[in-house]
């Protein structure tokens, strides 16, 4: 037998009549991020320049907003909130890590490079 689907997000806050619906109220949520990514990737606002934790706060806001997107477009595309909690634990919390991961290992490598280049030991020849 079939059950229903849970016609909500942000945790109940906002509650659809339906299916379509909360297709539309996902994409749209989607869209909301993406384009404010957007729009911080073109003015880059002078106040998030500084730095926390070796990285910029406006990286930080991309890689949180990305992880946001991430995890509802796993949650509520691929249907992980109406599986068990084993599973979906094992699907997000997964991806989670492994994305995490790979920013932390580009992240570190890519400022070994720039440190590589800009201290002289190589020159620009690309």
């Amino acid at each position: 037998m079939a059950h229903a689907h849970k016609l909500e997000i942000f945790r109940g806050a906002i509650k659809f009549k339906s299916n379509t619906d909360k297709i539309w109220g996902v994409l749209i949520l989607l869209s909301v991020v993406t384009a404010v990514e957007v729009v911080l990737g073109i003015y880059k606002p002078e106040i998030l320049m500084g730095h926390i934790f070796g990285m910029k706060i406006l990286n930080w806001i991309f890689i949180i907003l990305t992880l946001v997107k991430a995890y509802y477009i796993t949650w509520d595309f691929m249907h992980m909130r109406d599986e068990t909690p084993g599973l979906r634990r094992a699907v997000v919390w997964t991806a989670i890590f492994l994305i995490c991961y790979l920013m932390f290992i580009l992240l570190t490598e890519g400022g070994y490079i720039e440190h590589v280049y800009s201290s002289g030991y190589m020159t620009h020849d690309f």
